[in-house]
């Protein structure tokens, strides 16, 4: 069963009919609950980062997402989800993230059109499981105006637009896709049959 992470910032619907699409269980997650009934999270998400973390604190789950990822069970994050994981956003105002990862997310320094919407090409930079089967180079859709700062020992996949985009980060346990893996056609689904075989 993967949980997915409702604070009322995320389009849930197609996130879950992705991951049922390719065989898996989903369960929407609205409060703070048992670790045990999960054997992955996600927190997607669209919206700004200082009300998203706001309501995850609300009902705590920002604690429950910290308590999950250390029992080594899969965590990933997507777009604003992917964000959320790291230590600092400065989206209107400086806001504590969830820590998990070391970085900070700034608004995109970019001669292109901000947000960010379409489709780009991913650059893989390490290897990893979560890239088997997919063609070199895979197009991702990504919808965005801010970013992780740097390109940090966590960033595995890059993209460019304008400037060099952190695009897919992985420590451990803990993953982030800047793009949306569920509006990406087959790509999208095969990274995310990748990260479901990470249970």
């Amino acid at each position: 069963m993967i949980g997915i992470i409702d604070y009322g910032a995320g389009n849930l619907n197609s996130i879950c009919k992705a991951f049922e699409h390719i065989g898996f269980d989903t369960e929407i997650v609205e409060k703070e609950t048992r670790h045990e009934k999960y054997d992955a999270l996600v927190l997607p998400g669209v919206g700004a980062f200082p009300g998203a973390m706001s309501r995850l604190k609300e009902n705590n789950l920002d604690q429950f997402i910290k308590e999950y990822v250390k029992t080594g069970k899969p965590m990933l994050g997507v777009c604003l989800g992917m964000q959320l994981l790291f230590e600092w956003g400065y989206e209107d105002t400086k806001t504590k993230g969830l820590d998990l990862l070391p970085g900070e997310v700034v608004k995109m320094d970019s001669s292109l059109k901000i947000p960010h919407m379409g489709w780009n090409e991913l650059e893989i930079i390490k290897d990893d499981n979560l890239f088997k089967d997919l063609p070199d180079n895979p197009h991702y859709y990504f919808v965005h105006s801010y970013k992780l700062k740097e390109i940090t020992d966590e960033v595995i996949a890059a993209t460019d637009y304008g400037v060099k985009i952190p695009a897919v980060v992985r420590k451990d346990n803990v993953i982030g896709f800047q793009f949306h893996p569920e509006k990406s056609g087959d790509n999208g689904l095969k990274l995310l049959e990748n990260f479901g075989e990470l249970i």
